[in-house]
Protein backbone atom coordinates (compact mmCIF):
# COMPACT_ATOMS: atom_id res chain seq x y z
CA UNK A 1 0.00 0.00 0.00
CA UNK A 2 1.32 3.42 -0.95
CA UNK A 3 2.11 5.94 1.77
CA UNK A 4 1.09 9.58 1.66
CA UNK A 5 4.71 10.44 0.83
CA UNK A 6 4.63 7.96 -2.09
CA UNK A 7 1.36 9.52 -3.25
CA UNK A 8 2.79 13.04 -2.99
CA UNK A 9 5.84 12.06 -5.05
CA UNK A 10 3.63 10.48 -7.72
CA UNK A 11 1.27 13.46 -7.75
CA UNK A 12 4.17 15.91 -7.98
CA UNK A 13 5.65 14.01 -10.94
CA UNK A 14 2.29 13.74 -12.69
CA UNK A 15 1.35 17.38 -12.24
CA UNK A 16 4.83 18.52 -13.32
CA UNK A 17 4.58 16.42 -16.47
CA UNK A 18 1.06 17.68 -17.18
CA UNK A 19 2.32 21.27 -16.88
CA UNK A 20 5.01 20.71 -19.50
CA UNK A 21 2.76 18.65 -21.76
CA UNK A 22 0.07 21.35 -21.77
CA UNK A 23 2.60 24.09 -22.48
CA UNK A 24 3.74 22.11 -25.51
CA UNK A 25 0.13 21.55 -26.55
CA UNK A 26 -0.49 25.29 -26.20
CA UNK A 27 2.37 26.15 -28.55
CA UNK A 28 1.04 23.70 -31.12
CA UNK A 29 -2.51 25.07 -30.86
CA UNK A 30 -1.11 28.59 -31.30
CA UNK A 31 0.84 27.48 -34.40
CA UNK A 32 -2.31 25.87 -35.78
CA UNK A 33 -4.26 29.13 -35.33
CA UNK A 34 -6.35 28.08 -32.32
CA UNK A 35 -5.68 31.09 -30.08
CA UNK A 36 -8.33 30.34 -27.45
CA UNK A 37 -7.50 26.64 -27.23
CA UNK A 38 -3.87 27.68 -26.74
CA UNK A 39 -5.01 29.92 -23.86
CA UNK A 40 -6.95 27.03 -22.32
CA UNK A 41 -3.86 24.81 -22.46
CA UNK A 42 -1.67 27.55 -20.93
CA UNK A 43 -4.13 28.25 -18.15
CA UNK A 44 -4.52 24.56 -17.35
CA UNK A 45 -0.73 24.21 -17.37
CA UNK A 46 -0.59 26.94 -14.74
CA UNK A 47 -3.20 25.08 -12.65
CA UNK A 48 -1.09 21.92 -12.86
CA UNK A 49 1.97 23.96 -11.76
CA UNK A 50 0.04 25.16 -8.73
CA UNK A 51 -0.86 21.57 -7.86
CA UNK A 52 2.76 20.44 -8.29
CA UNK A 53 4.03 23.27 -6.07
CA UNK A 54 1.51 22.35 -3.38
CA UNK A 55 2.57 18.71 -3.46
CA UNK A 56 6.26 19.63 -3.36
CA UNK A 57 5.62 21.93 -0.40
CA UNK A 58 3.84 19.08 1.39
CA UNK A 59 6.94 16.96 0.80
CA UNK A 60 9.05 19.67 2.47
CA UNK A 61 11.01 19.68 -0.78
CA UNK A 62 12.60 23.10 -0.32
CA UNK A 63 15.40 23.51 2.21
CA UNK A 64 18.13 26.07 2.68
CA UNK A 65 19.88 27.34 -0.43
CA UNK A 66 22.86 25.10 0.40
CA UNK A 67 20.56 22.09 0.82
CA UNK A 68 18.74 22.93 -2.41
CA UNK A 69 22.04 23.26 -4.29
CA UNK A 70 23.21 19.89 -2.98
CA UNK A 71 19.92 18.32 -4.02
CA UNK A 72 20.34 19.88 -7.47
CA UNK A 73 23.93 18.60 -7.73
CA UNK A 74 22.78 15.13 -6.72
CA UNK A 75 19.92 15.20 -9.24
CA UNK A 76 22.00 16.49 -12.14
CA UNK A 77 24.81 14.05 -11.35
CA UNK A 78 22.37 11.14 -11.28
CA UNK A 79 20.97 12.22 -14.64
CA UNK A 80 24.30 12.43 -16.47
CA UNK A 81 25.93 9.41 -14.83
CA UNK A 82 23.10 6.92 -14.31
CA UNK A 83 19.85 7.94 -16.00
CA UNK A 84 20.71 9.25 -19.44
CA UNK A 85 23.62 6.99 -20.50
CA UNK A 86 21.51 3.80 -20.77
CA UNK A 87 18.67 5.77 -22.36
CA UNK A 88 21.10 7.11 -24.96
CA UNK A 89 22.52 3.65 -25.55
CA UNK A 90 19.04 2.18 -26.09
CA UNK A 91 17.97 5.02 -28.39
CA UNK A 92 21.15 4.53 -30.45
CA UNK A 93 20.50 0.78 -30.63
CA UNK A 94 16.95 1.51 -31.78
CA UNK A 95 18.14 4.30 -34.09
CA UNK A 96 15.44 6.43 -32.49
CA UNK A 97 15.37 10.21 -32.85
CA UNK A 98 15.46 10.48 -29.03
CA UNK A 99 19.20 9.79 -29.21
CA UNK A 100 19.76 13.43 -30.12
CA UNK A 101 18.20 14.90 -26.96
CA UNK A 102 19.48 12.09 -24.73
CA UNK A 103 22.99 12.84 -26.01
CA UNK A 104 22.55 16.55 -25.42
CA UNK A 105 21.17 15.90 -21.94
CA UNK A 106 24.12 13.73 -20.87
CA UNK A 107 26.52 16.58 -21.61
CA UNK A 108 24.33 19.49 -20.48
CA UNK A 109 23.43 17.91 -17.14
CA UNK A 110 27.15 17.53 -16.35
CA UNK A 111 27.58 21.28 -16.94
CA UNK A 112 24.56 22.01 -14.75
CA UNK A 113 26.08 19.94 -11.90
CA UNK A 114 29.36 21.84 -12.27
CA UNK A 115 27.60 25.22 -12.13
CA UNK A 116 25.60 24.19 -9.06
CA UNK A 117 28.83 23.02 -7.42
CA UNK A 118 30.36 26.43 -8.05
CA UNK A 119 27.26 28.06 -6.55
CA UNK A 120 27.38 25.78 -3.48
CA UNK A 121 31.02 26.70 -2.88
CA UNK A 122 30.04 30.38 -2.94
CA UNK A 123 27.16 29.79 -0.51
CA UNK A 124 29.45 27.87 1.86
CA UNK A 125 31.56 31.05 2.00
CA UNK A 126 28.44 33.10 2.70
CA UNK A 127 28.54 34.66 -0.75
CA UNK A 128 26.50 34.78 -3.92
CA UNK A 129 28.03 34.10 -7.30
CA UNK A 130 29.31 37.51 -8.38
CA UNK A 131 29.60 39.22 -11.71
CA UNK A 132 27.95 36.39 -13.58
CA UNK A 133 25.50 36.39 -16.39
CA UNK A 134 24.17 33.06 -17.59
CA UNK A 135 23.28 32.21 -21.17
CA UNK A 136 21.24 29.19 -22.23
CA UNK A 137 21.52 27.30 -25.49
CA UNK A 138 17.90 26.98 -26.62
CA UNK A 139 18.66 23.77 -28.51
CA UNK A 140 20.40 21.49 -26.02
CA UNK A 141 20.16 23.18 -22.61
CA UNK A 142 23.88 23.96 -22.21
CA UNK A 143 24.49 26.94 -19.89
CA UNK A 144 27.41 29.31 -20.42
CA UNK A 145 28.73 31.81 -17.89
CA UNK A 146 29.15 35.10 -19.72
CA UNK A 147 28.04 36.00 -23.20
CA UNK A 148 29.01 33.17 -25.55
CA UNK A 149 31.32 34.10 -28.39
CA UNK A 150 31.55 30.65 -29.96
CA UNK A 151 29.01 28.07 -31.03
CA UNK A 152 27.55 25.80 -28.36
CA UNK A 153 30.14 23.16 -27.45
CA UNK A 154 27.44 20.49 -27.22
CA UNK A 155 25.14 21.01 -30.22
CA UNK A 156 26.88 23.67 -32.29
CA UNK A 157 24.07 26.24 -32.07
CA UNK A 158 25.25 29.73 -32.97
CA UNK A 159 26.29 31.93 -30.06
CA UNK A 160 23.79 34.64 -31.03
CA UNK A 161 20.93 32.18 -30.49
CA UNK A 162 21.68 31.82 -26.77
CA UNK A 163 19.15 33.38 -24.40
CA UNK A 164 19.34 34.84 -20.90
CA UNK A 165 16.72 35.44 -18.24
Amino acid sequence: MATTIDNLKEAFAGESQANQKYLNFSRKAEQDGFKNIAKLFRLTAEAERLHAEGHFKSLDGVGSTAQNLQAAIDGETYEYTKMYPPMLQQAEADNHKAKRMFGYAVEAEAVHAKLYTMALEAVKQGKDMTDVEFYLCPVCGYIEIGKPTNACPICGAKAEKFITL
